[in-house]
Formats: structure tokens, sequence, C-alpha cells
């Protein structure tokens, strides 16, 4: 193991006991740290920096034997409240519709699935999709190859650990890092897709084919969604392709371990998604919650299904039609690792300027939001941490 990762396992300051990597159970004793965890000895900043120095990610701490998480992973009191519901409530899992698109060719069915596309992006900024087009055969591939990847050694993976995606790829812990309140119990790896896809040889080798092919199945069924939400606005098909919508189009793939105290962390903090759409394939596993009405509801995983939701550029463009929903992925606390891909869908170029559809303006409906370029977006989006819709607000006229 690399020295740095080495210090970090010795030195971090859960208050108990740590396994190093290569030391077996069976014949050694666990070695102790010795860093006290009061308030005027720790540095947090200091903590951070040793942790992402590291490489280790979240999985190479779960490794190594740890019982009780860093400090800077505990949330604050106001996020853990909410984490579970009330006395005597329980989370809904029947409530996000599972809309299937066969027949989304012929004219009478093509009509019924635009009506639940527009009912459920207005309402619940979420769906599922069943009989959607993509292989199983290539759901599983990726879906094998990305939890494979994440269960590579640290040594292998610290390759492309890095904060930059200069590259097209890039892994790391927390995108948010070094500024949000508290860490999440995840690691993530990044890979640009479009407009001009990652360097081929960044891309691991254990996901470089599954990740073509995936990007090619996942491109067509993002263009049929948008143009089935386009429908249900009522403006032309193909209005957002025209806006090359589907361009931008960026992958990560998540992995979030047992955590050994899943009531003082989270695996994603409550946000909402900064692009047009986003397609989502979860394992079994589950943690993913949408907020609705105030409370948090369950996204039952749907075998073959994926997950759609809509980003806070959609909201603008749809001029407040369909909303971009809050959403949270809980901390791990099955022993079995949960993975999850996201494909976000952002257009291709960053200085159009952006905002309400002209076709949706009208003196009874005014615009909602004035006009920006994308990349004031999203590096608004990537400035602040990921907590709830302050990115459309600021856009308000």
């Amino acid at each position: 193991m690399a020295t740095s990762a080495a210090s970090f396992l010795f030195q971090i300051g859960t208050g108990r006991h740590l396994m190093h990597p290569r030391v077996s159970s069976r014949s050694q004793k666990p070695m102790k740290t010795t860093i006290t965890n009061s308030s005027e000895n720790y540095d947090r900043a200091k903590e951070v920096k040793r942790f992402d120095d590291s490489k280790l990610g979240v999985k190479g701490l779960v490794d190594s034997g740890i019982t009780a998480i860093p400090r800077f992973f505990v949330h604050p009191p106001e996020t853990l409240s909410d984490l579970k519901p009330g006395p005597g409530a329980q989370p809904r899992q029947d409530l996000i519709p599972t809309i299937d698109l066969t027949g989304v060719d012929s004219d009478q069915r093509r009509s019924f699935i635009v009506e639940e596309i527009r009912r459920a992006s207005s309402t619940f900024g979420f769906f599922q999709v069943v009989n959607h087009g993509v292989p199983l055969e290539v759901l599983d591939g990726m879906m094998a190859s990305m939890k494979g990847f994440h269960e590579e050694p640290t040594e292998k993976k610290a390759r492309v650990y890095r904060r930059e995606i200069g590259t097209g790829v890039s892994y790391m812990s927390n995108v948010d890092l070094y500024h949000s309140k508290a860490a999440s119990w995840r690691d993530t790896i990044q890979i640009r897709l479009g407009p001009k896809m990652a360097d081929i040889e960044e891309i691991p080798e254990i996901l470089r084919n599954e990740v073509i092919r995936w990007d090619r199945e996942i491109k067509l069924l993002g263009e049929l969604l948008m143009g089935l939400l386009c429908e249900a606005l009522g403006v032309e098909t193909g209005r957002l392709k025209q806006m090359a919508c589907s361009e931008g189009r960026v992958m990560v793939g998540h992995y979030y371990p047992y955590c050994p105290q899943p009531d003082l962390t989270v695996g994603l903090a409550y946000h909402t998604d900064p692009g047009v759409l986003t397609v989502v394939q979860q394992d079994h596993v589950g943690g993913l919650q949408v907020k609705y009405g105030g409370s948090w509801l369950d996204v039952k995983p749907v075998p073959g299904a994926l997950v759609i939701n809509v980003g806070d550029l959609l909201q603008i463009i749809s001029n407040d039609e369909y909303k971009s929903a809050e959403h949270r992925v809980l901390a791990n606390s099955s022993r079995e690792p949960r993975v999850s891909m996201a494909v976000f869908f952002n257009p291709g170029s960053r200085d159009d300027l952006y905002g309400p559809l002209l076709e949706l303006i009208s003196p009874e409906k005014p615009a909602v939001y004035r006009q920006f370029t994308l990349t004031d977006f999203m590096t608004r989006f990537f400035k602040k941490e990921l907590d709830g819709k302050s990115l459309p607000n600021f856009y308000k006229l």
C-alpha cells in the first residue's frame, strides 16, 4: 500500500480499531488509532486532504476493517433526523410510476405513454421505464463490469484517481469532498461520453467495451424520451434534439459499500440533477429515495427497469411544466455493496443561451426564468455543494 494510504489508516480519528488491508485478522492483532476525536485536536481540512491523498476511497476504508466512520463523514443533526420515517410511518414504494414503453411507435399506444410521462414529470419528476429497448445483456454487462472496477485493488484504481476530468475519466470519493458540510459514503468513477468521448485508453480496461455499448444504447433511449417529453409539452417532437440536449453526456458509476454506521451518514446527499435528463440503472439493493409532498419515497428496484428523472435545466426549459425532484441515497447497511450507473444528458454547446422555450411563453404564462449560458449554469452547480434546488431559484425572474 502507498505510504499516504497507510498513514491515513493509522492517523484517522475514528476512535476505534483499524485493520491494515494487508494484515490478516487470523494472524495478527489490529493496529489501534491514537488520535482523539476532541474538537480542539480535530482539523477537518487536514483529515479530508489526507483521505483524498490516500486514494483509498470508502471501499478502502471498509476493506481496512473500520468499525466507525471518520468524523468528516458524519452529517449534521438536521440531515440525520430526516433519514428515517416518523413513528408508525413507512417509506412509500408504490407511488413512483413504472411506465411500459411497449408499442411506443404505434399512434394509439404512444399517446397513452406520452400522457403517463407528462403526469410523472410534472408531479414526481421521477419515473421508471420497462421494455425500453436496451438489451438485458448490455445492462447486466455494465453492472458487472462497474462492480468489478470498484472492487479492483486500490493500487490499480489509483491510476485514474483524480479530481480533474481533462482526460475524460476521473475516479474519486465525493465530487464535493472539499466544500460539503459532510462527506457521503460512496466512491465514483466519472466518464465523459459526449460530445467527444473520453480518451479510450484512459477508460479502465474492465469497463471499456461495456461503456461504449452502454452509451450507444442509452443515447438512443434518451433521445426517445426527450421526444416523448416534447410531445407532452405540446412542442415539436425533435425540439430538444435540435438544441443538442443529448450531446453533452457524462456517465457516473457509484459504489456504495457497507457502512458500519449508516445512521450517521448518507450514500448521496439530497440534491437535484442540474442537466436536462438523467437515466439511471440501479441494482437490487435499493436506497434511492425521492422527495414528494414533504416525504421521502423509496424508488423500489424493478428488474430490467431504468430510472428516469427530470433535471433542473429541463424544469427551466419547460417553464416549470416539469419538476426536478430532490433525491438522495441512504448509506448502505447491507453487507452487499450497492452499485448504480447514471448518464446525465446536457446540451452539447456551453455558450448558447438557455431558458424557457419560446413556444411555452404567453401573456397567460410568462417566462419564469431568465436566459443564461450553460457554462455559467454548470459552474454555479459545481461551486456549491449538492443541496436542494438553489440552482433553478437563482435564475428565476
